[in-house]
């Protein structure tokens, strides 16, 4: 390519970014395989809908099993190659890619509000912390080291080496369309395997931006390849092709567990990050308004659809009073709304399903005895969207389905507790483990709760602990493996164990 058709590449990028922020309907809408745009083998689309107005934002290619298998067979192709690279040229395109998504992080952050719903400013921090993951692995990637192991036999040399995977099948859901992808992909691609992602049905379109980011970066044909179409053909290309040794999933608990019966014909390796029901445990000596507006802002950012989001909040009864009058009058005051308009702290929920669960979930818990302190309703001011009231319930107990199946929902349930021992046990009563909160000053509490509580992550004092640098990953239902830190690039890698016996 020359200097001239690349800039020109770049001026048309900046001409379609100005024409997305200005509104235009002109957003890219094609799958990627082996380095080529491309519409699906069959032509078929499907709609994105803006969960705001119901409007439509683009027709995007939509495929079949022939479109995951074409990707598979390029992946298949290009990984010698991206696998013998030196970790320091995988690295500099992984840079560069996040390089550019910071770049664009207007562009691509409105997008992703369109599709998605959340507020602007959540998800311009997203697409943020996507690109912080990128240049994290990049950087990672060149300190995967083996090890020397002292011999018992002085005959002979041990010593143990790391090989990427293979060709990798990511598969991610919508409430994160940018972070959810990149913590599978930058470390896939850092450690050297290739890969074919499916964008989840209503949002790919974030994916794309990132496809394109990776493209423009200068990622050979084939390391990297994306897919739209139907969630089980493409699951079923993936499973039933020898090449592809890994399968990395975020969603329910309940297609998580099908996709470990289906790993069995193949001993396929997974990852999965699953469902939860996080505790946030409040104790009387923590700075109680502090600690009801960290609550709160957990718990309704992007409307509570977040697998780490607080659903559960245990408060001390010395506390429990004012405790509930702050977060009553927070949550009146956040303001709903489009998440493109300038000063709206909650967006819509991602599609009509999500409703009706939700107003479910609230007509149980008031059948039960629960009492509504503010929310409880669809919300009315809006004409057309997806909006329910952000909602705060006390009187709860441990048979209300809010309490025994994961929300999604923007509903903080309140119940109160006097001993330590017993608030560890009732935040333990459940088959999820993914995350849990503890908000207090005592170092030998924090450290009980630390201890105690059966969660793979664990904020002490900070509702929001997710980091590149840090893993990620949930107990018993919650999930397998770790994303992200060191564990999540060890996660795309085979461990080799070789012995040299020396000759006399």
């Amino acid at each position: 390519m020359t200097s001239s058709e690349s800039s020109a590449e770049v001026n048309d990028y900046w001409v379609w970014g100005a024409n997305v922020m200005a509104g235009a309907a002109n957003l890219p809408t094609k799958m990627y395989i082996n380095g080529a745009w491309c519409d699906a083998q069959g032509g078929t689309t499907l709609a994105v809908i803006n969960p705001a107005d119901e409007s439509t934002i683009a027709e995007v290619a939509f495929g079949t099993r022939a479109d995951a298998d074409r990707a598979i067979e390029a992946a298949t192709r290009a990984f010698p190659a991206w696998r013998d690279a030196s970790a320091y040229d995988r690295a500099k395109i992984l840079k560069k890619t996040a390089e550019l998504m910071r770049e664009r992080v207007e562009v691509i952050a409105r997008t992703l509000t369109q599709e998605q719903g959340k507020p602007f400013p959540e998800a311009k921090a997203e697409v943020l912390h996507s690109a912080d993951t990128f240049e994290w692995f990049a950087e990672e990637g060149k300190r995967s080291y083996g090890r020397t192991i002292p011999p018992a036999n002085v005959a002979k040399r041990h010593y143990v080496i790391k090989h990427a995977v293979g060709v990798v099948g990511t598969i991610t859901p919508w409430n994160f369309p940018a972070a959810l992808p990149s913590r599978k992909i930058a470390p896939a691609l850092a450690v050297g395997c290739t890969v074919v992602s499916r964008a989840a049905d209503q949002t790919p379109l974030t994916l794309i931006q990132m496809f394109q980011c990776l493209e423009d970066a200068g990622l050979p044909p084939g390391v990297a390849n994306l897919v739209m179409g139907e969630a089980r053909p493409i699951a079923d290309a993936f499973f039933e092709s020898q090449a592809v040794r890994k399968i990395s999933f975020t969603g329910s608990t309940a297609v998580g567990k099908e996709l470990i019966r289906r790993s069995a014909d193949g001993v396929k390796r997974l990852s999965l990050e699953l469902g939860g029901h996080a505790p946030l445990i409040v104790f009387p000596d923590a700075d109680i308004e502090q600690v009801a507006q960290a609550a709160v802002i957990g718990k309704f950012r992007n409307n509570g659809q977040v697998c780490i989001a607080p659903s559960r909040f245990y408060v001390h009864e010395k506390v429990s009073k004012q405790f509930t009058e702050i977060a009553v009058e927070l949550t009146k005051k956040l303001k709903l709304g489009n998440g493109l308009e300038d000063g709206v702290q909650v967006g819509p929920m991602f599609e009509a399903r999500a409703l009706d669960k939700t107003s479910a979930l609230i007509e149980d818990a008031r059948g039960r005895g629960a009492k509504i302190l503010t929310g409880g309703a669809r919300s009315d001011r809006f004409d057309k969207g997806y909006w329910f009231e952000p909602t705060v319930i006390r009187e709860v107990d441990g048979q209300m389905r809010i309490m025994t199946e994961e929300p999604f929902a923007p509903v903080m349930p309140l119940l109160d507790f006097s001993k330590l021992d017993d608030v560890i046990a009732a935040a333990n009563n459940t088959p999820y483990g993914l995350a849990a909160y503890v908000f207090t000053n005592d170092l030998t509490i924090a450290t009980r709760m630390a201890e105690g509580l059966e969660a793979g992550i664990i904020g002490i004092n900070d509702p929001v602990p997710a980091t590149p640098q840090c893993p990620f990953g949930g107990m018993k239902e919650s999930g397998l493996g770790r994303e992200l830190g060191q564990e999540g690039l060890e996660a795309y890698q085979e461990t080799k164990y070789v012995s040299v016996g020396l000759r006399a």
